[in-house]
């Protein structure tokens, strides 16, 4: 029995400060209170019997009720019941002795129903179900963040900076949500105030056993220059144009190529806007971004070429067995090419999926048979690195092209084993 000396201590109130201002679902918060009712009851009774919660949701009332069947003996289980199946039938059910201390009319047969009063419960049993409570709410709240905003990964958000936490920009994502900015996430020269409007692409969503879920921000990524171009263009949004591929240095400059699969449609015309109207608001939104807009060609010569627009490309060798591609440029057009510390052509390296050996015109006419010949072929590292790409790209082929590509090769080795017979 619980002891008739504690200090009472309102245990609704102190449940309901829990939940108040908490953003969930009516049967969440039910359902959570109910559990920590019970556990507080029983902690109260210091039994594990059945308790019963009844919740009025209209006026509010609480009613907490131990419900058993007073019993003899415990009757016989299925054998093939677990010993959680059985403690929990065990639950239902009260010997004599033990049901006559709450009423001594008690018999076999008898249902014992007896309410419990949660004004009496005491301090220990109070704190284990505020504690209960408080994270069955907190795992609720993860949930809800994980399956709002998992599956949105990539998209664009609005929000409002709330307070900035060391480096940290906390944003608001509307009732009660907040997201982070991190460092690595922000543009580097911007500066976010408390009170400001943002747009961002939800990054990721981050799980911990301290922060519960955490969704993760994103101001520098390729995804956030998709999204922008996304809205301000019509012609991408509707699916006309196509974004290929984006290559950003966040705050200084970005290439970002487009396909139209209209041939009446200029791709880069549409990104760039009637007198460059739609290009500026993005470039705005982006703190002076500069922004390349690259037509893009599936002829990858034609493509790099276009990457490093206006440079004048005299001639582009691929490396054989590597995404190499050595370039030489005009002497005149060289340092527009590679650009301040190499950015114009670390961009062009990004967006086009190949690494770019520059060189001018004269340094490479100066080289003698041999030297050039040593730049164009395949280095070691070069072609490790090629074969486990190669690799990787087997072991992530689905189901469906991997049997394709078996029954292929198994075709043409019969092929082969049938000219062989032939021959013979």
């Amino acid at each position: 029995m619980a002891k008739q000396n504690e200090p009472k201590v309102n245990l609704l109130e102190v449940l309901k400060g829990v939940v108040d201002a908490k953003n969930m679902e009516d049967t969440v918060v039910l359902n959570a209170l109910k559990q920590a009712l019970t556990l507080a009851a029983k902690k109260y009774l210091h039994i594990e019997k059945k308790i019963d919660v009844d919740i009025d949701t209209e006026t509010n009332e609480v009613h907490v009720f131990l419900r058993v069947e007073v019993v003899d003996d415990y009757p016989d289980y299925d054998p093939n019941m677990t010993a959680e199946e059985v403690e929990k039938l065990d639950e239902g059910y009260m010997l004599v002795a033990e049901a006559q201390e709450f009423n001594e009319d008690a018999q076999p047969g008898d249902v014992l129903e007896m309410e419990v009063p949660t004004t009496s419960f005491g301090r220990q049993a109070i704190q284990t179900a505020k504690q209960l409570l408080t994270q069955q709410i907190r795992d609720a709240e993860r949930q809800k963040i994980i399956d709002t905003y998992r599956g949105r990964i990539g998209s664009m958000i609005n929000g409002e900076v709330l307070r900035l936490e060391g480096r940290n920009v906390i944003v608001s994502l509307g009732k009660q949500t907040e997201a982070v900015i991190p460092p690595r996430e922000q543009i580097g020269h911007e500066r976010l105030v408390q009170g400001q409007s943002v747009k961002a692409v939800i990054a990721r969503v981050e799980e911990s056993s301290k922060n519960g879920a955490q969704v993760v921000l994103s101001r520098s990524s390729g995804d956030f220059l998709k999204e922008l171009f996304r809205q301000e263009v019509p012609e991408i949004y509707e699916g006309t144009v196509e974004i290929k591929g984006v290559a950003r240095e966040p705050g200084y400059r970005a290439k970002i190529a487009v396909y139209s699969r209209d041939e009446k449609i200029d791709p880069v015309g549409a990104c760039v806007g009637m007198k460059g109207a739609r290009v500026q608001t993005i470039v705005r939104e982006l703190g002076n971004e500069r922004i390349d807009i690259v037509q893009w060609n599936a002829d990858l010569d034609v493509f790099i070429t276009r990457a490093l627009s206006p440079a004048n490309i005299v001639k582009l060798t691929e490396v054989p067995g590597t995404d190499r591609v050595v370039v030489v440029i005009n002497d005149e057009n060289l340092a527009q090419a590679i650009g301040k510390n190499g950015q114009n052509v670390k961009l062009a390296t990004s967006l086009v999926g190949r690494n770019l050996d520059v060189f001018g015109e004269k340094e490479w006419s100066e080289k003698d048979d041999e030297a050039k010949a040593a730049v164009l072929a395949p280095r070691e590292q070069e072609l490790r690195r090629s074969a486990a790409r190669r690799a990787d790209n087997l072991f992530n082929a689905s189901a469906v092209e991997k049997v394709e590509a078996a029954e292929e090769t198994a075709e043409e080795a019969a092929t082969e084993n049938e000219g062989e017979s032939t021959e013979a």
